[in-house]
């Protein structure tokens, strides 16, 4: 099952990544999903969105330097 977001005047690729996913990492993953809108920089209010399931993975490389494992 997709889920939908519905967007807010202003938000931008980026900014939608960030907020339904807590990275901006996942834009390309929201882009090719709506490629219908793939044009657009800055959206008007009300345009649908389908939100793909993205996995959450952490890596050493996410990790800040003071909590990365060396080895």
């Amino acid at each position: 099952m997709t889920k939908a977001y519905y967007t807010v005047q202003g938000d931008m690729w980026d900014s939608i990544a960030y907020k339904l996913y807590g990275d901006t990492k996942h834009t390309d993953t929201l882009i090719c999903a709506n490629m219908q809108h793939h044009r657009i920089l800055v959206f008007s209010a009300g345009i649908r969105l389908d939100v793909p399931d993205v996995e959450q993975r952490r890596t050493n490389d996410d990790l800040p330097p003071w909590k990365k494992v060396s080895g």
